[in-house]
């Protein structure tokens, strides 16, 4: 039940289920609760609540679904109940038809490390987001360097909007740095998840004008580095147009992701600050997958340096 470490989107928690008709009816929604924590380990301070019993395919069986949650954060499971109230169980149907994780929309993505290799890592990430900043150290340059060609690594904007109050800017930024320069915008990710802190100001109370001119004058110095058209990338920055990362972030939606860092390893969902052990057990077993071997833990591929704006 308890998610990994990582930025949570903030959502609004569901009705809750209408008030039991009688004592009975209160009597057996306490044991089905009861039931539930004892039997799935529920943290005591998550919520639980029961919605409205309905049909369901399984003969003698309706479904109940059951909505977990914590601050805010919520997630409804379908079970089933007998008829009789006497057993509670669990059913999920997958669809084995589509790949989980299957059909994310990369085109047109800047790429780093080996365009044609077979393992893919797919990133939904915040660039405020200080777990994100964290999971992108274990990638750059360890990882990297670790598998060499054998795998590459795609960025997808999900920028908690709610909570991060530069993150949609520093977003559309490097997007409008990947318009021209695939390097430069790897150099940006780079520098503002580095200088992430620094950009938000002392405990994070730096108004939003003195951040977003901090993360305007990263980009801009990248794109002088970089010999870029200043013209085309000052007046991409100046018209902040959100539409990409709105379909970036729609996108994350339709795949589940409600925080940051988000993973998709060769379709392999793993969620929050993976420590690199973690992450390399979760790549082995792709790279093993696509009929490759991975490199020894003790191996590291010549380094890819990348250098950040500023420095």
């Amino acid at each position: 039940m308890v998610a990994g470490i990582g930025c949570k989107a903030q959502t609004t928690p569901a009705p809750a289920a209408a008030p039991a008709g009688n004592v009975l009816q209160a009597k057996l929604n306490r044991q089905i609760e009861l039931t539930i924590r004892s039997q799935y380990n529920v943290p005591p301070d998550y919520t639980v609540m029961l919605g409205q019993r309905a049909k369901s395919d399984v003969p003698g069986f309706d479904t109940l679904p059951v909505t977990f949650s914590d601050g805010g954060q919520n997630k409804t499971t379908i079970f089933l109940i007998s008829k009789d109230n006497n057993t509670l169980a669990r059913l999920e149907k997958f669809d084995l038809t589509k790949a989980p994780g299957s059909g994310i929309d990369v085109l047109g993505r800047p790429i780093r490390g080996n365009p044609n290799a077979k393992v893919t890592i797919v990133n939904f990430d915040d660039l405020e987001c200080p777990f994100c900043a964290r999971m992108h150290q274990v990638l750059f340059p360890a990882t990297e360097q670790h598998y060499g060609d054998q795998v590459r690594y795609i960025y997808l904007d999900f920028p908690l909007v709610q909570i991060h109050p530069w993150a949609m800017h520093a977003a559309v930024d490097v997007n409008c740095m990947a318009v021209q320069s695939p390097t430069g915008y790897w150099n940006l990710v780079d520098a503002l998840h580095q200088q992430s802190d620094a950009i938000s100001g002392a405990g994070g109370q730096q108004n939003l004008a003195a951040s977003t001119k901090k993360v305007d004058d990263l980009t801009l110095a990248e794109g002088k580095r970089d010999n870029v058209d200043m013209g085309k990338l000052q007046a991409c920055i100046s018209k902040q147009d959100e539409s990409k990362i709105r379909a970036s972030m729609q996108q994350g939606d339709a795949l589940g992701v409600d925080g940051t860092p988000t993973l998709f390893v060769n379709g392999e969902r793993a969620t929050g600050a993976l420590s690199q052990s973690i992450l390399w057990t979760i790549v082995d077993r792709a790279i093993r997958d696509a009929g490759e071997v991975p490199p020894p833990e003790s191996a590291t591929a010549p380094a890819t340096t990348h250098a950040a704006p500023g420095k």
